[in-house]
């Protein structure tokens, strides 16, 4: 069985696939990580941003290996462990070459799908229920306000300890908003038949349990 959860950023896609997946006893799949372990790998390899098929030629040899833990999801690169890496401001910033490039997430998408096939599955991201896996058994689609996602990802960087100032954070994820949705390939958007769920008001075990609830009346 494969489930699907795309949304928007800041709509609590990854803690709430992570914790469905642990609940069910599935596979995790951050997709997300996947063109951030492609962007790093493009950097490691010392690739010209501005020729994409130098990132595309890349990726052809990436040893990307995924492992959950916990249900958790480590990734690595041959046998070093990239999971925090990939997490990076400087590797945030390269993503886009990455998640943009056609030639790119046609091989992502071909390695998702593959993984797919293997096991029971909740997987994340922004195509999920559209591109990826069109026939997934549940398709779910996460919403809040972007004040709300703000607010969520402020409160985040405070308890990191890093300067953050609200309002610059609303403007960035309007923007996230904007990208997302306009991009050619693989944007934004909910699957034809995807049932939306809006998380402004749930805490997290609440989304879980009304996902849950879904799947028992499917």
């Amino acid at each position: 069985m494969i489930i699907t959860i795309d949304g928007p950023a800041g709509t609590g896609k990854s803690t709430v696939a992570k914790r469905l997946a642990k609940d069910l006893g599935f596979t995790y799949l951050d997709t997300g990580a996947m063109y951030r372990a492609c962007a790093l790998w493009g950097q490691k390899q010392g690739v010209d941003w501005d020729n994409p098929d130098e990132l595309t030629d890349a990726v052809k040899r990436i040893p990307l290996r995924m492992e959950n833990d916990c249900g958790s999801q480590k990734i690595y690169l041959g046998e070093e462990d990239v999971t925090d890496q990939v997490r990076t401001p400087e590797v945030t910033a390269i993503t886009k070459f990455a998640a943009n490039n056609p030639d790119v997430r046609a091989l992502m998408v071909a390695l998702q799908q593959d993984f797919g096939n293997r096991q029971n599955l909740v997987t994340e991201g922004r195509d999920q229920g559209t591109v990826v896996f069109p026939g997934a058994e549940l398709k779910i689609y996460l919403l809040a306000r972007a004040e709300t996602r703000a607010q969520r990802r402020f409160k985040e960087l405070q308890e990191k300890g890093e300067s953050a100032d609200f309002q610059s954070v609303l403007e960035s994820i309007l923007e996230r908003d904007r990208l997302d949705e306009s991009r050619a390939v693989g944007p934004l958007k909910p699957a034809p038949d995807a049932i939306f769920v809006h998380t402004d008001d749930l805490n997290v075990e609440q989304v879980v349990e009304k996902i849950k609830s879904l799947m028992k009346n499917d």
